[in-house]
C-alpha cells in the first residue's frame, strides 16, 4: 500500500539531509542536524508500527512525537543563542507522554488529547517568538525576514500536526480508522520536511562566532531595558547616534551585520536600539539597515557600470532575490529599470545643456 513506505521514504531523506548540513557545516548546523535526526527517527518508528503492528512501537512513537515540538523550540529559541539547556518544566510534557504510553493498556489515559495540546502550546508560542526582534539578535540583518518566517510556519507545522491528529482520533471513532493510513501519508509528506526546512534556516543563519559571555551581557541588559519606558528624547537620540555610526563606519555594507554588533558598537542594549528603531521609523532595524544599503546601491547604479550582481554584493546584500525585493519595496520599481530610468534621466539633462 502507498501509505506504509512513504515514511520510510521520508526518513531517509531527512537522514541524508542530517548527515549533509553536519558534514558541511559542523557546529552551526549541529542542533538543526540532530533535530533532523530525531525526525528522521520518528518517521521510521512510525512506518514500523504501521507495518509491522508490535506493541512496542505503538509505546514508542507517542514518546518521540512529544518531543518534536520542544525540540524545535529549543532549535528556535535556545540553540546557538547562549541560552543553555531548556528549563525542567520542558521535560514535564514528554514525561507525562512516557507515563501515558507506557500504562495505556490499562488506564487508557487521554494520550491524544495530551500530545494533542502539547503541539499547539508549542505552536502558539513559536508564533509568537518569531514577532520578538530581538530573538534575532545574532542573525544577519540581511536574513531576519527568512528566520522570522521559517520560525512563523514551524509554530503553524505544529497546530497543523495536532490538527492531523485530531483527525486521525475522529477517523478512528467514526470509521474504524479506515482513512488512517492515508491521512498519516498525507502529514508525513508535509510536516517533518516543512518542519525540518524551517529548522535548517534559522541554523544555517544563526552563526556561532559571539561569545557567550557577550550574550550573556546584551541578555541582562535587555532585561533591564524591556522593563523601562523609552520617551521620544531618547528614542531619536538613539537613532541619530546609530545614524552616525552606520554612515561613518559604513555598517551596512557588513552582510553578516546583526543586532548584536550593533549593539557593542554603539554601548546601548539591542531592546532600546529595537524599540528606539520602531518608535521613530515604524519600521524594525532589518528594514533601516536594507534602506542604507539600497542607497548605496542606487549611486553605483548611476554611478558605475558594475553588473547588477556586483552591486548588491558590494552593498551588503547577500542574496540577489533579497536585493531585487528590498530595492522594488523602497524604490518602487526593479533595479535594471532604475539604471535605465537614470541613464534616461542624465542623457536627456546633458541635451538640455547642449
Amino acid at each position: 500500500m502507498l501509505a506504509i513506505p512513504v515514511p520510510f521514504v521520508v526518513s531517509m531523506l531527512l537522514g541524508l539531509l542530517a548527515i549533509t548540513l553536519y558534514v558541511q557545516l559542523s557546529q552551526q548546523g549541529k542542533v538543526a542536524s540532530m533535530f533532523l535526526g530525531l525526525c528522521a527517527v520518528t518517521t521510521s518508528v512510525v512506518g514500523l508500527r504501521w507495518t509491522f503492528g508490535l506493541g512496542v512501537f505503538s509505546i514508542v512513537q507517542p514518546i518521540l512525537a512529544s518531543t518534536i515540538p520542544i525540540a524545535a523550540w529549543y532549535a528556535f529559541t535556545h540553540a546557538n543563542r547562549g541560552l543553555g539547556f531548556l528549563p525542567v518544566k520542558h521535560f514535564i510534557a514528554p514525561l507525562l507522554v512516557v507515563i501515558s504510553s507506557v500504562t495505556q493498556s490499562w488506564l487508557a489515559l487521554p494520550l491524544d488529547v495530551l500530545l494533542t495540546l502539547i503541539y499547539v502550546s508549542y505552536g502558539i508560542a513559536l508564533i509568537r517568538f518569531s514577532s520578538k526582534e530581538t530573538a534575532l539578535i545574532n542573525v544577519s540583518l540581511g536574513n531576519w525576514e527568512g528566520v522570522k518566517k521559517a520560525e512563523n510556519i514551524a509554530g503553524w507545522m505544529l497546530i497543523f500536526s495536532a490538527c492531523v491528529d485530531t483527525l486521525m482520533s475522529l477517523d478512528f471513532t467514526f470509521n474504524q480508522g479506515g482513512f488512517s493510513l492515508y491521512i498519516l501519508t498525507a502529514a508525513h509528506l508535509i510536516l517533518f520536511p516543512v518542519l525540518s526546512i524551517a529548522v535548517v534556516v534559522v541554523g544555517i543563519n544563526t552563526p556561532v562566532s559571539d561569545e557567550l559571555k557577550s550574550r550573556q551581557i546584551n541578555r541582562s541588559s535587555d532585561e533591564a531595558a524591556s522593563s523601562q519606558i523609552m520617551t521620544s528624547e531618547r528614542a531619536h537620540e538613539i537613532t541619530s547616534l546609530l545614524d552616525t555610526k552606520i554612515r561613518q563606519d559604513l555598517l551596512y555594507l557588513d552582510p553578516e551585520l546583526t543586532l548584536s554588533k550593533l549593539t557593542r558598537k554603539l554601548g546601548i542594549p539591542a531592546k532600546q536600539i529595537s524599540i528606539a528603531v520602531n518608535q521613530v521609523y515604524e519600521q524594525n532595524i532589518s528594514k533601516i539597515i536594507n534602506g542604507y544599503r539600497i542607497e548605496h546601491a542606487k549611486h553605483s547604479l548611476s554611478t558605475s557600470k558594475d553588473t547588477i550582481t556586483q552591486i548588491f554584493m558590494n552593498s551588503g546584500f547577500q542574496t540577489k532575490s533579497n536585493f531585487n525585493r528590498e530595492f522594488s519595496r523602497i524604490v518602487g520599481m526593479t533595479p535594471s529599470e532604475y539604471r535605465k530610468s537614470r541613464s534616461l534621466y542624465l542623457k536627456s539633462e546633458l541635451s538640455k545643456n547642449d
